[in-house]
């Protein structure tokens, strides 16, 4: 589990460390509180769909996974190639809500009418340069699934630390700007602000999906899997029951991420400062929660190949081992958030009323580390038994039924302003953190081996 899930887990806090890259960069822009917020918004709300959509795609690690456990070669590179397909469906429908987007993003309120003008107007454009890196995020998602399944998580990893350096100087270009003496002649680069950090992003999203899908054609050149002699035929049906596997797992994130992006529209009608302290623990608790979510997936990928195999004893043990330790971790990241809220805050930026916001949260952050932790590595585990369902049904009623509610009272009727929708997130999490191991543990003890 630990040769699989280590690269993952670099990957997957690689990823993350884009974000928070971008986070950190726009924080030192001119006006802070604007910049985080506007950064934030389009994050969310651009992340919420990607994610939710893209998450379809997931499937695959159920699919191509068995088919590497049985030794079916020919059946795992067909589903690959249904994949790719699915890829290029799904971000047309990605790009077409994201355009369509700003229409209601205009009805949002950060502030005061000034403040949320600018906050809009610099959200919508960041947004909009997103948007143009959908197809190479979704290629990635594809071709990532390949080589995790077949074992092949290193590129992965080279893949997306690599990206993070591409990224990390594309801001530093785009973002505040630069000029030049060059024989005698000015040249620079205009400083983009928010809207920089979108486009380099994008464009390291385009270096990520060229290089992962390189390693593709690079490892199946070395180990001969048969890809490149792979039918090319369209094949419908197995593009039809992707989605119907990968559907609820798309759903159960864009459930997951759109609670999120539903208390960052909640926060951003009590102000700018507010809702940028809530964007500095929301990155905090999403880099943690990448460790939990790489481990989920190299579960799927061992679970699913012990079913095909036809081995109930070796799914269940690396099910169990995936969530010890997607605990343990969690239960560490909550003592570091407890003992230095203050100073992983002062990471983000040095405006004091913005960290006195985002210290609060922090603290909150720390108690649902450990159920977030055993959820997704639980979900993970029961994807790779092809159970796609019970992770859906369970966040729905954890966030929705409970945890918004919940954080809604405190927040607005016991006027605890983002604490208190902090508050409902935590008791979502931990509902569902509990519900979903129950689920895990039933499931194993009745030595389902069937293949999805």
């Amino acid at each position: 589990m630990l040769r699989l899930a280590l690269p993952l887990v670099m990957a997957e806090v690689g990823w993350m460390s884009m974000g928070v890259v971008d986070t950190i960069m726009v924080g030192h822009l001119p006006h802070p509180a604007v910049t985080i917020s506007a950064a934030a918004l389009g994050q969310v709300l651009y992340n919420t769909l990607a994610f939710g959509i893209g998450g379809v795609l997931l499937g695959l690690d159920t699919y191509i996974s068995q088919a590497h456990g049985a030794g079916e070669l020919d059946d795992a590179n067909k589903w690959l190639l249904s994949g790719v397909v699915l890829a290029c469906l799904l971000s047309a429908v990605m790009m077409g809500m994201v355009w369509i987007g700003p229409l209601a993003m205009v009805r949002m309120s950060v502030g005061d009418p000034a403040t949320t003008r600018e906050v809009m107007r610099q959200a919508v454009g960041f947004i909009g340069a997103l948007n143009w890196g959908t197809l190479p995020l979704f290629l990635y998602m594809t071709f990532r699934r390949y080589l995790q399944a077949f074992n092949h998580v290193r590129p992965i990893a080279a893949a997306v630390v690599s990206a993070n350096l591409v990224n990390a100087g594309l801001d530093w270009l785009l973002l505040f700007g630069h000029r030049w003496y060059f024989l005698g002649k000015t040249i620079g680069i205009p400083a983009y602000g928010v809207v920089g950090a979108a486009w380099s992003t994008t464009l390291a999203r385009v270096y990520l999906a060229a290089f992962v899908g390189a390693a593709v054609w690079w490892v199946d050149r070395q180990h001969g899997y048969g890809l490149r002699q792979a039918e090319r035929a369209l094949d419908w049906l197995r593009v039809r029951r992707l989605v119907r596997l990968g559907a609820p797992v798309g759903g159960q994130i864009f459930v997951e991420i759109s609670i999120f992006a539903g208390v960052t529209a909640l926060i951003g009608v009590m102000g700018p400062v507010p809702l940028a302290g809530h964007e500095i623990a929301l990155n905090c608790v999403s880099f943690t929660f990448m460790v939990p979510f790489a481990i989920s997936a190299a579960a799927t990928v061992r679970v699913g190949q012990a079913m095909g195999r036809g081995d109930a004893s070796g799914a269940r043990a690396a099910g169990w081992t995936a969530i010890a330790f997607g605990a343990a971790f969690m239960l560490c990241m909550s003592a570091v958030l407890v003992g230095m809220p203050g100073t992983i805050a002062r990471g983000f930026t040095v405006d004091p009323v913005v960290i006195a916001s985002a210290v609060p949260l922090l603290l909150v952050g720390a108690a649902f580390q450990f159920f977030d932790g055993v959820q997704i590595t639980a979900t993970g585990a029961l994807r790779g038994l092809g159970n796609t369902h019970a992770g859906l049904y369970v966040q729905l009623v954890g966030y929705w039924v409970v945890g918004l509610p919940v954080g809604i009272w405190l927040g607005f009727g016991r006027k605890m302003g983002a604490v208190g929708l902090w508050i409902g997130l935590c008791a979502g999490l931990m509902i569902a953190g509990v519900a979903l191991i129950l689920v895990w543990g039933r499931t194993v003890r009745r030595g389902v081996v069937a293949r999805a």
